[in-house]
């Protein structure tokens, strides 16, 4: 009940973080009804919590050479996925989807860790 609680959490998330990166950047669309938006959002929730540990685990001695910045070439390609799989969003170009990867990758960061604060108090 827990893991089902969290990837709807985690797939709210990412569809706040698309409708926001959709706002700001021009090369990443989406396109379809709500239904195709979030599930494609909770596509990318799913690959972020069963997929993204493990190609993390794989990659760990990249991740420590470039001092954590393949984590973000993670994230594209976990985009990339989601891009490929889903027809709710399309992404146009390999610097679309880089800025992309870390905008929604910025508002997953804010939003789980005020989330965990507010968590945390009650």
């Amino acid at each position: 009940m827990k893991l089902i609680a969290r990837i709807i959490f985690y797939a709210l998330i990412n569809l706040a973080a698309f409708a926001g990166t959709a706002y700001v950047l021009p090369g990443f669309e989406i396109s379809g009804n709500l239904t195709e938006i979030f599930l494609a959002a909770g596509f990318l929730a799913l690959l972020n919590i069963f997929i993204r540990p493990i190609l993390k685990f794989i990659f760990g001695p990249f991740i420590i050479l470039t001092f954590g910045l393949f984590i973000i070439v993670l994230n594209a390609f976990i985009l990339y996925l989601v891009d490929i799989l889903s027809a709710g969003i399309s992404i146009d170009g390999i610097g679309t989807l880089i800025l992309a990867s870390l905008i929604i990758g910025l508002i997953n960061f804010i939003i789980s860790l005020s989330a965990r604060r507010l968590y945390q108090k009650t």
